[in-house]
């Protein structure tokens, strides 16, 4: 069954190693085969990737471009134990993207790297409110 893709005006796709660029005019594709497939927005860029979930984000999709787990594995393993240390809530969602690789399911660990992007920002926002609270506490005494 084909993968069909819509695409904004002006939006980009990666297919395989070329990117495809939508014209002023909404399309629609349907890719027959087997290719990495990412839409622009979920790209992103050794400039974009400026958290640690998005650094990890960024390892799992080279593998998956270069359709090749070897050539990071390393440097990933290290990204993603360093960031579980740090955040032990987060062995559950790491567990799941480490499993995705090691099956070869890169596109799925792909997607729940995403899941670990957003739950580091809610642990930014928690810490961020927090911090807020702190302050308004220590002003009060």
């Amino acid at each position: 069954m084909a993968l069909k893709v819509e695409l904004k005006p002006g939006e980009k796709l990666l297919v395989g190693n070329c990117i495809i660029t939508n014209s002023e005019q909404r399309s629609r594709l349907f890719i027959d085969g087997k290719a990495p497939i990412l839409r622009e927005k979920d790209i992103l860029t050794t400039d974009t990737a400026d958290t640690p979930a998005k650094r990890i984000y960024l390892a799992v999709q080279l593998m998956y471009i270069q359709e090749d787990i070897t050539t990071l594995r390393d440097e990933y393993f290290t990204l993603i134990n360093d960031f579980v240390s740090a955040a032990p809530s987060t062995i559950s969602i790491a567990d799941r993207i480490n499993n995705d690789i090691l099956t070869g399911d890169l596109y799925k660990a792909l997607k729940t790297a995403k899941e670990l992007i957003q739950y580091e920002q809610d642990l930014f926002e928690h810490a961020a409110i927090r911090r807020g609270s702190l302050s308004d506490d220590s002003q009060d005494g």
